[in-house]
């Protein structure tokens, strides 16, 4: 089966069943591959998630996957992530989730540099998805990007062409950096407003010394030091838990996001008007933690910071500098507050038993892990069944090695085999850290 075959099959059966019960609309355009000199020779699938009380758009989260066959098949199940879901809902953006054809015997740098095509193919998708949405301002609002690995590579040079539309940016284990100043590829002119926009480093630290992967840490602190210097707001961000896999990330990543869009979107939704600039007075800063399983630093307010800050960590606030120290420390974020309870609970008989369904949002802080079924008040089963996890917390959605949903996607269904109609339900969501939600009926 090709590549686009599998992504029509997901989203037959996303419609059918992956993600029955979630809110929103889902949008999507292919690209085949083209021989044309200077066009992208890899093709590419871009679909986009919308949030339905969302009447204007006011910017687009991209989670861009990495190199390889196996992460460009993770990208499909990007913009079905009901954790990054809430971020995009929360500022009026949508969700897109980029995933190329990219074969075996294909280089990545055929897309991950966007010189060679995927720029362009990118802006133009915006301007499709924004027909086909019936949202006109998707082709002009500003953008958040995610990159991993080669979708950092991607991301470090779409900041050099397109700086005044990226409100910020995560570099997950990748970076161009390293080889434009190595000279294994062309070295992009750094604009001036390149080096505005809020950027987080995040290697991990099982990198730093890996056969394959230590560039990787190498780059992303190399690159650090000299955007610093150049005075960019800037974190260096080592997950003491991860090598390249994406892990827990995210419990950092979306805290990050959500201060840059609160203080960088432009204020009339739904234009391409001028970002604003990060508010100095809420700066924190902190020492370069090149050593983590050693010493974690202390942030503190940047006018308390007794260094050169030029040389310092750079966060944008208190609240994402206490989480960036837990982070260093842990490989994770904490939450102390419980999820929303789910919504629109139905039940009814099927040749199995009672089928139970329902409706339910992400925890902002730390999405979904799974759901407690109740019978007359007493629980009886869960969603999933299993909660083991290969990277990082245990997830409703499980969790790939890309930062996406592992197929198949789940549903929020349960099956009580020995229930009957005059039974009364309940469910309960249960977020990352074992917080429980309300009970709702």
């Amino acid at each position: 089966m090709s590549r686009l075959a599998n992504v029509l099959t997901l989203i037959a059966l996303v419609a059918v069943a992956g993600i029955a019960h979630a809110d929103g609309n889902y949008y999507q355009v292919t690209y085949p591959a083209s021989d044309d000199p200077g066009k992208l020779s890899i093709g590419v699938t871009h679909t986009l998630w919308v949030p339905p009380e969302t009447t204007t758009i006011r910017g687009i989260i991209v989670h861009q996957h990495g190199c390889g066959v196996g992460a460009c098949r993770g990208g499909e199940t990007a913009a079905y992530d009901l954790h990054w879901q809430e971020l995009a809902r929360k500022w009026n953006c949508a969700l897109l989730g980029p995933s190329y054809h990219q074969a075996e015997d294909q280089d990545c740098w055929l897309w991950c540099d966007p010189r060679n095509g995927s720029s362009s193919v990118f802006v133009d998708a915006l301007v499709q998805l924004a027909k086909k949405s019936g949202h006109s301002e998707i082709a002009e609002v500003p953008w958040c990007l995610w990159g991993h690995s080669g979708g950092g590579f991607w991301a470090s040079l779409m900041q050099m062409e397109y700086p005044e539309r990226i409100v910020a940016i995560w570099f997950q284990s990748g970076t161009a950096y390293s080889r434009w100043v190595s000279d294994e590829i062309e070295a992009p002119e750094i604009p001036e407003a390149a080096m505005r926009i809020p950027m987080m480093a995040n290697p991990g630290l099982q990198e730093r010394d890996h056969e394959q992967f230590h560039s990787a840490w190498a780059g992303s602190l190399d690159m650090f030091r000299d955007y610093r210097a150049r005075g960019a707001p800037i974190a260096f961000t080592p997950d003491p838990k991860s090598g390249h896999e994406t892990r827990d990330s995210r419990y950092l990543a979306i805290p990050f996001f959500d201060a840059c869009l609160a203080q960088r979107l432009p204020e009339k939704a739904g234009t391409s008007g001028s970002l604003r600039e990060m508010d100095p007075t809420q700066v924190w800063l902190a020492a370069v933690p090149t050593e983590p399983e050693k010493f974690v630093p202390e942030p503190v307010p940047a006018e308390d910071y007794p260094g050169d800050p030029l040389e310092a960590v750079w966060l944008p606030d208190e609240r994402v500098a206490k989480a960036w120290q837990e982070f260093v420390q842990t490989g994770a974020v904490g939450d102390v507050t419980p999820p929303p309870a789910p919504t629109d609970i139905r039940s009814e008989k099927s040749d199995d038993g009672m089928a139970i369904t329902w409706r339910a949002r992400a925890d902002f802080e730390s999405g979904i892990a799974r759901f407690q079924i109740l019978r007359d008040g007493q629980i009886i089963g869960q969603v999933p069944h299993d909660s083991a996890s290969r990277y990082g917390r245990p997830l409703f959605q499980s969790m790939s090695y890309h930062d996406t949903p592992e197929t198949p996607l789940p549903e929020m269904r349960f099956v009580d085999e020995n229930g009957s109609p005059s039974s009364q339900y309940s469910v309960r969501t249960v977020n990352s850290v074992g917080l429980l939600s309300p009970a709702a009926d």
